[in-house]
């Protein structure tokens, strides 16, 4: 039996953010990450310290699963060495998987799960993407704070002009971000938009 670190999971809720925003679909947050992003939503600003880690088999957590795509999240997925083999599973019931990641870590997936890159090297150099990421991303959500993010991934941002690319209001700070995304987006309209949908609507 292949057992999983996990965070927590949730069942028939809705993707909020970047291109799938307003999907049905189910979660599965893994446990750890060690980029230590200060505004962290997920309680790992820290490391995760003193968060719950349950650990739960393959079969145990496909048995949850409701809703026809699946967003694999955490954490930082790509640290767990079966997360390949989960994917798989999953993909096994005919579900649509996305993966989210800050890309600063890598393993061989398939190529049609769905990778959102949402670098965090700006704030944590330590963990610089990896290049096999900016290569295999479907997407990129870049979470504006300040909005110097754009010149600090602008090569990486032309390296696939056709791949959606997202500007998301850091949320603790939305007051000021929300407008500056705004702005932003006037200066570059070939970026799109990302709320955190499921926090207006006020779902898990």
């Amino acid at each position: 039996m292949t057992n999983i670190p996990i965070h927590e999971t949730f069942q028939q809720t809705v993707q909020g953010e970047g291109y799938w925003a307003g999907t049905p679909a189910d979660f599965i947050r893994l446990a750890g990450c060690p980029v230590r992003c200060s505004w962290c939503d997920t309680g790992y600003s820290d490391g995760g310290t003193g968060l719950p880690r349950l650990t739960k088999s393959i079969a145990e957590l496909l048995a949850q699963l409701r809703s026809p795509y699946v967003v694999i999240t955490g954490g930082e997925p790509f640290i767990h060495p079966k997360l390949p083999e989960l994917v798989e599973a999953i993909g096994a019931t005919n579900r649509k998987v996305s993966i989210e990641t800050s890309g600063a870590f890598w393993q061989e997936i398939p190529q049609w799960v769905w990778v959102t890159l949402s670098p965090k090297e700006h704030i944590s150099p330590q963990y610089p993407v990896k290049s096999q990421m900016w290569q295999r991303a479907n997407e990129i959500k870049l979470v504006i704070a300040t909005g110097s993010e754009l010149d600090f991934y602008a090569q990486h941002l032309q390296l696939k002009e056709s791949r959606p690319v997202f500007l998301q209001p850091e949320w603790t700070q939305r007051e000021h971000t929300v407008p500056l995304v705004l702005e932003l987006l006037n200066k570059f309209p070939r970026y799109r938009l990302s709320v955190q949908l499921h926090k207006y609507i006020g779902v898990e």
